[in-house]
């Protein structure tokens, strides 16, 4: 049976709607009434946003979603921001998905097509289609909805997991929390760890396209090291990466930013479509909300990997030891895990 596409989206008018309309002809698509049930079924949100890239339907959306955990169970998503200005795009696609995905919605790999207003963003898509800036955007939106439409997630008898930290053992909430989820899945997984914290991860330095793409295709990096060594090659055979994110500053920490920047070699000569990403992310005071969300964009949106539902564990503890010692952590740990199994185990 032929799947439906349901489309939750403000009244439309403008380059959305024509988009929207020219991107999903010949699909069975239905537009959501305000507050319907949204679960267990296949989702494209699709907002505008002003100049000042502020739009009420999309907070008011994002206030719903986040006071209704798991009312998008069962659901796989799509995106599709358009602005009316260069900024702002990015910003409200990632806080979308976040919200989404913590109510319950899994996405695909690359599940975002943003539109800038002056459409520049599509300028590589347009000349490797042969096509003109909007036409390039109708095709990113049509391909988004039957990858939506598509999507199957991957099962795997023993999934190969693959985790990647920079933290300290001695002091790291992170590292703890952890190894209660690595004890909890190691008897169903085949799991490997990699520590990037030894001082031989350059960051991506920007080589030109082709130069990217030499190395890629010869699976490796110009910067050669951990990430060629080891991280490269452990990545390729894992079903799903979990990164263990303490909160530096708002922010992922250095090393695990410039290994993320440099999945870009091996990204341009494959894809990380079949792979699952997770999280851990402690945050010493607040903000964790943050670091999420720059998972979710690096990994899903930018390179790709499909991201399940609660794929992402947030807590928050300072001093050494605290993350173990708080109440009803455990029952979220093992909830964690037991969800990282079910969602890649046949």
């Amino acid at each position: 049976m032929e799947r439906e596409l349901t489309v939750v989206t403000a009244p439309l008018s403008g380059r959305l709607e024509e988009t929207l309309n020219a991107a999903l002809a010949g699909r069975r698509v239905r537009f959501a009434q305000e507050g319907e049930p949204l679960e267990n079924r296949r989702v494209l949100f699709a907002f505008s946003l002003p100049g000042s890239g502020v739009n009420p339907d999309l907070y008011n959306l994002l206030a719903r979603l986040r006071d209704r955990p798991g009312c998008l169970r069962g659901s796989v998503g799509g995106v599709v921001i358009d602005g009316a200005g260069d900024l702002y795009t990015k910003a409200a696609g990632r806080d979308l998905l976040l919200a989404a995905h913590l109510a319950g919605c899994a996405f695909p790999g690359r599940p975002l097509a943003e539109a800038t207003g002056s459409l520049q963003n599509f300028t590589v898509q347009a000349r490797n289609a042969g096509c003109d800036l909007e036409t390039a955007c109708r095709l990113a939106v049509s391909d988004l909805a039957d990858r939506v439409l598509d999507f199957a997630p991957p099962r795997r008898a023993r999934p190969r997991v693959l985790a990647l930290h920079a933290s300290s053992r001695a002091t790291s909430n992170t590292l703890d929390l952890w190894g209660r989820v690595r004890a909890h899945i190691e008897g169903d997984c085949e799991v490997r760890e990699i520590g990037l914290r030894n001082g031989t991860l350059e960051d991506c330095a920007g080589c030109p396209y082709t130069t990217c793409l030499h190395f890629g295709e010869q699976g490796g990096c110009f910067y050669g090291g951990v990430m060629v060594q080891e991280v490269f090659p452990a990545l390729r055979e894992a079903d799903a990466v979990v990164l263990l994110c303490p909160n530096y500053n708002d922010a992922l920490s250095a090393n695990l930013t410039a290994a993320v920047n440099r999945l870009t070699a091996l990204y341009r000569t494959a894809s990380f479509g079949d792979k699952a990403v997770f999280a851990i992310v402690v945050s010493g005071y607040s903000g964790g909300d943050i670091v999420a969300g720059q998972v979710v964009s690096a990994m899903c949106a930018n390179k790709g990997f499909w991201l399940p539902p609660g794929a992402i564990l947030m807590e928050t503890a300072n001093d050494a030891g605290a993350a173990l010692r708080l109440p009803g952590v455990e029952a979220r740990l093992e909830r964690f895990a037991e969800n990282l199994l079910g969602q890649l185990k046949l």
